[in-house]
């Protein structure tokens, strides 16, 4: 690592240890230069659009660098009429650079924005006389907004809008429409529950941003209000909690991975799932799960994915397999089809009102995910 460790967990992410994970400790696999990296296909009948917003909070400087207004970068999925002639990009060459380089990953250092989508930009949106339920995306500390896409494009062929944000100063690679790029500020001196309240605000800000009257997206008016879910991994993922309680419009929510690294009494009374990697049962290392399974009100469920590690709720699972530089014993795609399940359920249940018996009782299909009682 050049300056950090990403949740503890940076250190074993593409390089270093787990390079090693599915073989000899002395046989480090060598990634091939001429691979082609590609997200793994959405499961929905719709097309995808996709679009790109630059937001300023002309009211709020931003925590991190105080002399700036907060700025973010939010990327928009939405189920499309037909795809545009225009592929959209995982990421910047930049933000792939600074993300590899900050991470000490040994890959060609722009092979993250060369990337495979199935998404295109400028596609118009289906229009349906009901208006589209709408999930929030927030990363984990330093992972661009991008580490979500496949999750995004997931739900966006299946009918929903869903909304990554890029949170400034939090991650290694936010590039604005001006060429410049930030890196992770906070991640060296991180205050987890001030970066709790700072993702609440932005994702209130957001909200704002795309309902409101003035609306940042020409096809906000799409979204329905009162259909809104917040999913987030690691650091997003124990963001829920505060977003939710500040913002009455988070009607459910999902953490990937995430300690709940922040003080809280208060009960949360709206639908939880809890998704975390095999330590993540009750009794675990992490008694945050515990003390905030007791906090929860209203329906929750709490599981764990056998054979995991904590990027594997991102991206990574299936595109490090794909360079042959797996980072967890499980098949990437794998990872990546039991995150897209389990999500999808929980949205479906919460915000189209489906009965999803998948997130009631162990599943056959998916042997790997445990479901806890504590």
């Amino acid at each position: 690592m050049k300056h950090r460790s990403l949740a503890g967990v940076m250190t074993a992410v593409l390089a270093g240890a787990l390079f090693t994970a599915p073989a000899r400790a002395d046989a480090v696999p060598t990634p091939s230069p001429s691979v082609t990296l590609r997200l793994p296909a959405p499961g929905g009948d719709h097309p995808i659009g996709m679009a790109t917003l630059h937001l300023e909070d002309h009211k709020r400087a931003d925590p991190w660098v105080p002399d700036e207004h907060r700025e973010l970068m939010v990327s928009l999925w939405y189920p499309a009429r037909k795809p545009s002639d225009t592929p959209s990009r995982y990421m910047t060459a930049a933000e792939s650079t600074m993300y590899l380089e900050a991470n000490d990953i040994p890959v060609p250092s722009d092979v993250l924005s060369t990337v495979v989508t199935h998404a295109t930009v400028g596609a118009k949106p289906v229009r349906t006389h009901a208006k589209r339920p709408l999930v929030l995306l927030s990363p984990g500390f330093g992972l661009p907004r991008a580490t979500l896409s496949g999750l995004a494009e997931e739900l966006a062929s299946r009918g929903y809008i869903v909304a990554g944000i890029g949170h400034n100063y939090e991650a290694d690679g936010i590039t604005f429409p001006d060429g410049h790029t930030t890196s992770c500020v906070t991640c060296a001196n991180r205050d987890h529950a001030k970066v709790g309240a700072v993702r609440a605000a932005d994702v209130s800000f957001v909200l704002d941003q795309l309902t409101e009257r003035s609306k940042a997206w020409r096809y906000g008016d799409l979204i329905d209000t009162d259909r809104i879910a917040m999913v987030g991994h690691s650091a997003g993922g124990y963001s829920t909690i505060p977003a939710m309680l500040s913002d009455r419009r988070i009607k459910a929510a999902v953490n990937m991975d995430g300690n709940f690294r922040y003080p809280n009494d208060t009960p949360v009374n709206r639908p939880m799932l809890m998704l975390g990697k095999p330590s993540h049962v009750p009794g675990g290392l992490d008694p945050t799960w515990d003390e905030t399974w007791s906090e929860l009100t209203g329906w929750k469920r709490w599981l764990s994915v056998d054979s995991v590690e904590h990027l594997s709720f991102t991206d990574m699972a299936p595109l490090a397999e794909q360079f042959d530089i797996p980072i967890q014993d499980l098949d990437g795609e794998r990872c990546d089809a039991i995150i897209r399940a389990y999500i999808t359920a929980l949205v479906d249940r919460h915000l189209r009102g489906r009965n999803e018996p998948l997130l009631d009782r162990p599943s056959a299909q998916y042997p790997e995910v445990r479901f806890h009682q504590p």
